[in-house]
């Protein structure tokens, strides 16, 4: 098959072979023809001798051109100035042979139909058929052995000729351009291909990169578990030392000193077992509140203020009340900011109600579209200087609202209260 384009197809603007092929194969019969013909001027008679001498060196001199024009000849519809002008010539050059060039010279006509219909387009393939037809009809008018009807005949068979070879033609043309086409359409299909198991490829490389980006992060999540879960550790274990340890040392003192009191002194031994006993139920208290504030953020499928409420709620007793109140809209808080807004309110209300002996605390949101700012305040004995800095709870806190981009405010002073803010932004 492609042997066979190598001979019909147009590639590279060069003629197809078999047109070649015609060209010279019809180019030598007319040389033939004519060499033949020339020696015999001097044998026609007088009347015709000028005449026939003028049509057989102007096919003799014709017949040279076109074998010259026929290599420069373009087959491509964009073609510079100069090689159309070359089509041209050709297509003047090649009429003279029809008189002298036998029956071969109709071949060459046609090959110049042929080019102009590639060059030109159909409307001046066509108007050269016309002229060639006329033409051909003309040389044979003007031939004395020649009748009228036989001068017809000879220019619609030219005619013909060179209507025959154009169809051939555009076959020809259009065989090409759909072989390209679909030469085209297969390189583009391998190509698309090529790209599709390119990006297979990088599919299944992106996969695998997906996959150890999926592992890192796995063990980088679990790294972070245990990191929190230490820190939640040493928390658990700092509010076990300052809160149930403190008590069990001061009961651990008292009843030291009931034994040795209760033969000496009944009465002050006495008075130390029910001191002991005052603090056994103090660090009970103590003990239950610090369980209430390790429960979870979403306790009972509850969030955002309802949570913090409930939280707020359960940290009040006889002795203590507790107030929550809220201003604005709650806005679309993500769950890590409202883990941190919910650790505000319980470090809070923990270290009232450890540290300051309250009567009074109270928890307030205020909302807005960019930010929530969480307050807890007190009417308690405040903070001896330097507390607000060195506190385990507080220190977690800051650092915790540093992740979140917040800022976290502390103010108190010795029987003043304590006022705890936090501005968590979304």
């Amino acid at each position: 098959m492609r042997e066979l384009e190598r001979w019909v197809g147009f590639s590279d603007g060069r003629a197809p072979i078999v047109f070649s092929v015609l060209f010279w194969a019809a180019a030598g019969i007319c040389a033939v023809v004519l060499a033949g013909a020339l020696p015999m001027i001097d044998q026609v008679p007088p009347g015709d001798r000028a005449l026939y001498a003028v049509i057989s060196w102007t096919g003799a001199g014709a017949l040279l051109l076109a074998a010259v024009l026929w290599p420069l000849l373009p087959w491509r519809r964009e073609a510079s100035v100069a090689r159309r002008a070359a089509s041209v010539a050709f297509l003047i050059v090649s009429l003279p042979l029809l008189s002298p060039g036998g029956a071969s010279a109709p071949i060459i006509v046609g090959l110049a139909v042929g080019n102009a219909l590639v060059v030109f387009g159909l409307r001046g393939a066509l108007t050269y058929t016309a002229v060639a037809g006329l033409l051909g009809f003309g040389i044979s008018a003007v031939n004395p052995r020649q009748t009228l009807v036989g001068a017809a005949v000879n220019g619609t068979l030219m005619l013909l000729l060179c209507l025959v070879l154009l169809l051939v033609v555009i076959a020809m043309f259009q065989s090409h351009s759909r072989a390209e086409e679909t030469r085209r359409l297969l390189s583009d299909l391998e190509q698309a291909h090529s790209d599709l198991e390119q990006a297979h490829a990088d599919l299944e490389r992106a996969h695998g990169e997906l996959g150890q980006a999926h592992a890192e992060l796995e063990r980088h999540a679990a790294r972070s578990r245990e990191l929190a879960v230490a820190e939640e550790r040493a928390r658990m274990a700092r509010d076990m030392h300052d809160s149930v340890g403190h008590y069990l040392t001061v009961i651990n003192v008292g009843l030291q000193n009931a034994q040795r009191y209760r033969a000496v002194r009944p009465e002050a031994a006495w008075d130390e077992v029910s001191q002991a006993r005052e603090l056994t139920l103090e660090a009970l208290t103590d003990t239950r509140r610090w369980v209430r504030a390790l429960k979870p953020l979403r306790m009972d499928g509850l969030h955002g203020p309802a949570a913090l409420r409930v939280l707020t709620e359960s940290f009040g007793s006889d002795d203590t009340g507790v107030a929550f109140t809220m201003t604005g809209t709650w806005p679309d808080v993500d769950e890590n900011r409202e883990l941190v807004c919910y650790r505000v309110v319980q470090e809070g209300l923990t270290n009232a109600l450890r540290h300051s002996r309250a009567r009074h605390i109270e928890v307030a949101l205020d909302c807005t579209r960019d930010r929530v700012e969480v307050t807890v305040t007190d009417d308690g004995r405040g903070a001896a200087p330097g507390a607000t800095e060195n506190g385990f709870g507080l220190r977690g806190l800051r650092e915790r609202l540093h992740g979140v981009g917040g800022a976290l405010d502390v103010a108190g002073h010795a029987g003043e209260g304590f006022t705890l803010k936090a501005t968590v932004p979304l």
